[in-house]
């Protein structure tokens, strides 16, 4: 039997909970000898006293104790973010108890009385290595989202920051979240992101978009029928519910779903329970809910349009994702990640953004936030092919923002008197020319004001047959 000395920070940590003491002193002194630190607990309250001070890897409870027992302990633990893996000890063993207490109390597992040793020893090196490498991801993701990275998000910016906090806190635990923002700031990556950092990660996550289906369609879809149920309904089908038990379910723009089945969603939140369209029986589910929105629920709950009760149930954390144009400092992260992704995709090799390019993605007002970006970008990179993208790379409604700051850094702006009868290629050729006088002959800046690329511009110049007087 190893017996090998252990470095004390190193030590693995384990805390036995029995009322029997003889019981736990007997698995203390075993487990010691197979180099683990043990601490003891006589019911379920005396291990969760204990539970911040000795920060075990580890517990093993039993079931039948007066006070709490360990089933109740089990759900107290559930309840805890970061909480140790728990092995279940019981001397009235089943195969149908064994799974209920894994898969709906969340035990790591199960083992009957009397212990086998080696089997034992097996089950309890795996659980304490189970929640070191919690632990080392968790650690790991603290690191990267103090540096701008969690998960799929990117951003260092005091707005995002709260975001990391915010989901680091929430996406452990079972609370419903709501997350808001305007339209392409990544709301479902968010809602993904939860489900990942989350225990239930190795379940399903179905995500609903309650706008994309008509009314008629979406009880169905979020509860699932009974054939023949209705017309068209030939055969059983799940719904969004029974698709997502044991993981997460995200129902997007929850602001559209209609009044008559938000009293449906309300109760199934409530109670966990899901009655298909036609079927004369409830189903029990364990569904983690999360909702998304881009419109104010609470002016909707003032107008009459969105259930009061509901808003309340859904909104236990509320998630507000901050629009792309009030965290400009991001943009730079956010590009080079999605152009990495792109070059990946089309087998690109762009390797960089020109300096006007940069500049010009500070300054514009991203109405369609990180979509928008990304959809640009893609532009830029199928266009670009590989080197730098630069400003003739981007569409006009962008260029056209980088032209600003020219205009407002070069002095007053001249104005064109144009005659009637003046044909547009004198219009085009004296604005040209005014454009240049204005920019004291810098085509770059000048192409940028007048919406053109340099090659245009020259071209131009080439076709009037003289260079403009600076």
């Amino acid at each position: 039997m190893d017996t090998k000395p252990v470095d004390a920070e190193r030590r693995r940590r384990v805390l036995i909970v029995d009322d029997e003491a003889n019981q736990r002193s007997a698995v203390a002194r075993m487990v010691e000898r197979w180099g683990f630190t043990a601490e003891t607990a006589a019911d379920g309250q005396e291990a969760l006293d204990k539970l911040p001070l000795f920060s075990p890897h580890a517990i093993i409870t039993d079931v039948m104790m007066p006070g709490m027992n360990g089933m109740e302990l089990l759900r107290r633990l559930n309840e805890i973010a970061g909480a140790p893996p728990v092995i279940v000890l019981t001397a009235f063993g089943s195969m149908d108890a064994a799974l209920t207490t894994v898969h709906e109390h969340g035990a790591f597992w199960f083992v009957e009385k009397p212990l086998r040793p080696r089997a034992f020893r097996v089950l309890l090196d795996r659980a304490v290595a189970h929640h070191r490498l919690t632990e080392d991801k968790e650690r790991l993701e603290r690191q990267l989202s103090s540096r701008g990275v969690l998960g799929k998000l990117i951003g260092s910016s005091a707005a995002m920051q709260e975001v990391f906090f915010l989901l680091r806190q929430a996406a452990p635990t079972n609370a419903n979240i709501l997350i808001t923002g305007e339209s392409g700031t990544g709301k479902e990556i968010v809602a993904r992101l939860i489900h990942e950092l989350s225990p239930r990660s190795a379940g399903p996550f179905v995500a609903m978009n309650c706008a994309a289906l008509p009314e008629s369609l979406i009880e169905s879809e979020l509860f699932g029928h009974e054939k023949g149920s209705f017309t068209g309904a030939i055969t059983a089908r799940q719904g969004c519910f029974e698709l997502s038990d044991t993981g997460t379910l995200l129902l997007d723009e929850i602001g559209d779903m209609p009044l008559a089945l938000q009293a449906k969603l309300l109760r199934v939140l409530e109670d966990g329970k899901v009655r298909r369209l036609g079927a004369s029986r409830e189903i029990q589910l364990d569904v983690r809910m999360l909702a998304a929105t881009n419109r104010d629920l609470r002016q909707m709950v003032a107008e009459g349009k969105f259930r009061e009760d509901l808003f309340y149930r859904l909104s236990v954390i509320t998630v507000v994702l901050p629009p792309l144009r009030d965290r400009s400092e991001d943009i730079p992260a956010l590009a080079e990640a999605i152009l990495a992704e792109l070059n990946q995709k089309h087998h690109t090799r762009i390797a960089s953004l020109a300096p006007a390019v940069s500049q010009a993605l500070g300054r514009y007002r991203w109405p369609g936030n990180v979509r928008e970006l990304r959809n640009m970008l893609e532009r830029a990179v199928v266009l670009a092919g590989e080197g730098e993208i630069r400003l003739e790379h981007l569409p006009q409604s962008l260029t056209g923002a980088a032209a600003e700051p020219a205009r407002r850094t070069l002095g007053p702006i001249p104005s064109v008197t144009l005659h009637v009868g003046a044909t547009l290629e004198q219009a085009a050729r004296e604005l040209t020319e005014l454009t240049l006088a204005y920019t004291k002959n810098n085509r770059t800046r000048a192409a940028e004001i007048l919406g053109i690329n340099q090659k245009t511009l020259y071209n131009k110049l080439k076709e009037y047959g003289e260079e403009p007087v600076e």
